[in-house]
């Protein structure tokens, strides 16, 4: 790849990132206010929060790590910077994984239109469940990454090379790692919570078609506000799956370490595994009441800075 083409993907990656660590913070400093205000946060403001910080510090750990990998690629791997930097990685995504999953199941759980029993009882149950399954996927998230450190140690500081890998090179020991070790582990982690999201969005689905068929059948406007709502929320929820989809994948291929800081692919991949965290709250934003008009003010007064 030409140099000014990857300079170019370099720049994008860069303004992405910083695009998000920007609407993420909105996200967190406008909840927060409001939770100082009341004192309380309603169960899909805890999920916001938790989400929107998750995700501005993967951004920002993301961007440091990507531009000190790509100037320090003789000397990353000796040294402890793969393993620090690659525990705090693992953490924060797997927790902005497991948050953006409580999200959508909050959508489930207050839009669906569902009269099973099971789901009737995990409708009431959610709202007072959300801060123990917040706690419990920073517990799984910390799991997991102890999981990763151990297979980073056993790769990076060559404890189990001597003893296990035989007539193995480094980077023989290293890429078998990578393909027998890391790749399995990242889609087992990974595919857990990205299930239960697409069960969550199946339901939804299903509601919304079971509603606009009774309104059809109804001989009422598809256009009242109840169908609106769930429209909206329809359109906000297929496009975090497309996101989240491309996250999980771009995140398991990742794992298998086909594109290093010399690949001609390596900037264009790295846009692709933060396009979520990045595109995803501007959504948020959008589709929330609160979120949006706090945004309009703040546009309102650079605007008015700026012109004065």
């Amino acid at each position: 790849m030409q140099p000014a083409l990857t300079f170019l993907f370099m720049l994008l990656f860069c303004v992405l990132c910083l695009l998000g660590i920007l609407a993420n913070g909105f996200i967190v400093l406008v909840l927060s206010r409001e939770w100082r205000q009341r004192g309380r946060l309603p169960p899909s403001d805890m999920i916001l929060v938790s989400l929107g910080a998750s995700r501005f510090c993967l951004q920002g750990v993301g961007l440091v790590h990507n531009f000190y990998y790509s100037l320090h690629l003789a000397d990353y791997f000796r040294g402890p910077a793969h393993p620090l930097f690659s525990l705090y990685w693992d953490f924060l995504n797997s927790t902005t994984f497991w948050f953006g999953t409580w999200l959508s199941v909050f959508f489930c759980m207050k839009i669906a239109n569902l009269s099973h029993p099971t789901f009737l009882w995990l409708k009431w149950r959610f709202p007072r469940s959300v801060p123990w399954l917040l706690l419990g996927s920073l517990l799984v998230s910390s799991i997991v990454t102890m999981l990763f450190f151990w297979g980073n140690f056993a790769v990076y500081q060559g404890f189990f090379i001597g003893r296990f890998s035989g007539n193995r090179t480094n980077e023989e020991w290293s890429r078998w790692l990578e393909i027998h070790y890391f790749l399995p582990l990242k889609f087992v982690t990974l595919s857990v919570p990205c299930s239960v999201f697409l069960v969550s969005t199946a339901l939804l689905i299903n509601s919304l078609r079971r509603h606009t068929r009774t309104m059809r059948h109804n001989a009422h406007s598809l256009q009242d506000p109840s169908t609106e709502a769930h429209t909206r929320a329809l359109k906000s929820l297929i496009s975090f799956l497309v996101l989240y989809a491309l996250s999980f994948v771009s995140l398991v291929i990742d794992a298998a370490g086909f594109f290093s800081s010399e690949s001609d692919w390596y900037w264009p991949w790295q846009i692709l595994i933060y396009l979520c965290t990045s595109v995803h709250p501007f959504i948020l934003i959008h589709s929330n009441l609160r979120l949006r008009g706090v945004f309009r003010q703040l546009l309102l007064l650079v605007r008015g800075f700026w012109v004065a």
